[in-house]
């Protein structure tokens, strides 16, 4: 069975999916005053799974861009809303088998880079990604509303139904 944690971040995922459903490319590539896009935000987010899930435990870079242009600090771009979708989905992808081999166990051990401890366990950054897309979440709908669009989904959805809270 999947680790309840698991359950979780893949609702907010799926939160995430329904806050990006009708940007257009160009909508995408908005900038007002210092915030980012949101083609860039969806880079960032690639960037932070392929960093927590892929890069970190495994020694996997699925794409090395990611963490150029697209880490925490790095400058403002403007990349394509299509390609990073892409490149979203890919990551996620290559994600899925990591997360589903999750385990109290696992969840409690350190996580490490290049062998030497990070400060966190799997289960911290775990967390701190679920997080960090409900920060990215709130943003995007703000962006949104100041692009004008109307009637956006109304969060949290049916957590309940979707993941709903459970001992592992």
């Amino acid at each position: 069975m999947t680790h309840p944690l698991v359950d979780q971040f893949r609702f907010t995922r799926s939160e995430w999916m329904h806050g990006l459903e009708g940007v257009t490319e160009e909508e995408g590539a908005r900038h007002f005053g210092q915030m980012n896009c949101i083609s860039w935000i969806v880079g960032h987010l690639a960037w932070h799974e392929q960093r927590t899930f892929l890069q970190r435990p495994q020694d996997i870079i699925l794409f090395p861009k990611l963490n150029e242009v697209f880490a925490f600090g790095a400058l403002m771009s403007t990349p394509s809303l299509k390609e990073m979708s892409e490149t979203w989905q890919a990551v996620t992808k290559a994600a899925d088998p990591y997360l589903d081999s999750l385990t109290t166990a696992i969840l409690l051990t350190p996580l490490l880079l290049n062998g030497k401890e990070v400060g966190q366990t799997r289960g911290d950054a775990l967390r701190r990604i679920t997080y960090h897309y409900w920060y990215h979440i709130g943003e995007i709908q703000a962006i949104r509303q100041m692009i004008g669009h109307k009637d956006l989904y109304q969060y949290v959805g049916n957590i309940e139904g979707e993941a709903p809270y459970r001992r592992e």
